[in-house]
């Protein structure tokens, strides 16, 4: 498996002025580095891939909807807004060399109207998501649906009905993004919800239950990394956390307290030990 760093530790909106990070980056271990950007328009793409290509690592690629941004909404003209939107990020990614797109993209982030989901917005987060099944496969980009947990959304918070939603629209381009944080509150297991997701599994967050430092927590690392093998996953497992110190990041993921030494303690700390896990999983599994 390869591991990566999410780009949210430092900032909500990676560009030029955060490449100086990337051979850092590097030099901690990190296979990859996961841009995550919430608008596309301002983002010098290319400038962006030479930069990871030049530290010598590779790019993954996700977003969120916020605002109004929905794909479930009965208002058309928002649902068509959302599609372009999500249109625009698959374009990005392969721009960005990137072979998955990942993040909550059915409702967007925060959104509680106080009941669960209707059929109807069932319905048409399904038709949204194969709606845009010819431009995954135009350009070889998987989209990988984030399940949250249930303070954070109400349409999509479990491993079974992510894999029910992936099984609906019925395509391999849509799959799944595993995200611990979120399975921790949801799921029973980490290792049982590896197995309900099997092959929709098309990307990993390494989170540690608190947000922290993978290791130091609670999350059941000795289960989830056998499961992962039994599912058939060899991918990315990336590191997402959030720079702490930065008003607008810890805003938005009501982090209110140092969830480590330092944030980037988070990436060189988190590093090591996800490395020593692949390891022992190789030597197991040999």
């Amino acid at each position: 498996m390869k591991i990566g760093i999410n780009t949210l530790l430092w900032t909500a909106g990676f560009g030029p002025e955060h490449f100086h990070l990337l051979p850092r980056i590097k030099r901690w271990g990190f296979d990859g580095v996961e841009i995550a950007r919430f608008e596309f328009d301002s983002f010098p793409v290319a400038e962006a891939r030479r930069a990871v290509q030049d530290a010598g690592l590779e790019c993954t690629f996700c977003s969120a909807l916020t605002g109004s941004q929905s794909l479930v909404t009965d208002d058309p003209k928002v649902r068509a807004q959302t599609r372009s939107f999500l249109l625009k990020g698959i374009e990005v990614a392969a721009e960005l060399g990137s072979h998955v797109f990942m993040g909550p993209f059915l409702a967007p982030v925060g959104y509680l109207p106080g009941r669960r989901r209707t059929e109807d917005e069932w319905k048409r987060g399904v038709e949204g998501l194969q709606s845009l099944i010819p431009a995954l496969s135009a350009h070889d980009v998987a989209i990988a649906m984030e399940p949250l947990n249930r303070f954070e959304t109400y349409m999509l918070n479990t491993a079974s009905d992510a894999a029910r939603l992936c099984d609906e629209v019925g395509n391999p381009h849509v799959g799944v993004l595993l995200d611990t944080f979120h399975a921790n509150i949801e799921e029973k297991t980490l290792a049982a919800a590896a197995a309900t997701l099997g092959p929709h599994i098309k990307h990993v967050h390494t989170c540690e239950n608190d947000r922290g430092i993978p290791g130091s927590g609670h999350v059941d690392w000795n289960a989830l990394f056998p499961a992962l093998e039994r599912a058939g996953y060899d991918g990315w497992l990336v590191i997402e956390s959030f720079g702490f110190a930065i008003q607008e990041i810890a805003a938005a993921a009501c982090i209110w307290r140092d969830l480590a030494p330092t944030a980037e303690s988070i990436a060189y700390e988190g590093v090591k030990f996800l490395r020593a896990m692949t390891e022992r999983q190789a030597v197991a599994g040999a």
